[in-house]
């Protein structure tokens, strides 16, 4: 495969997950559109880096790094989403604004 063919890939991705994000009012929604979000920009991070230096397993070590802290990332936020909706019974983003900082 090319390396426009795995940058269109990314540039797929990580339009379906904006449009995701900025269009869904559940969390879980918009949580999964970030997810495709972050999905993108790795798999353009890891064609860049497989076709300029192939010879160098650095950048597939990186790549590897950055999808196991996405994971972690998005199991704690699901835990988080699944924790308030056990005990506030919301599931939609604008419904949980009283969690933020009440100073500003």
């Amino acid at each position: 495969m090319i390396l426009e063919a795995y940058l269109l890939l990314a540039a797929a991705l990580f339009s379906v997950g904006l449009f995701g994000a900025l269009s869904q009012q559940s969390v879980v929604m918009v949580m999964m559109g970030l997810e495709l979000m972050i999905n993108g920009v790795i798999v353009a991070a890891a064609a860049l880096w497989f076709f300029v230096s192939p010879e160098r397993p650095d950048g597939q070590v990186l790549v590897l790094v950055a999808i196991t802290a996405m994971a972690v990332e998005m199991a704690v936020g699901f835990a988080v989403t699944t924790a308030i909706f056990r005990t506030r019974d919301i599931d939609v983003v604008d419904s949980a604004d009283d969690l933020g900082d009440r100073d500003r």
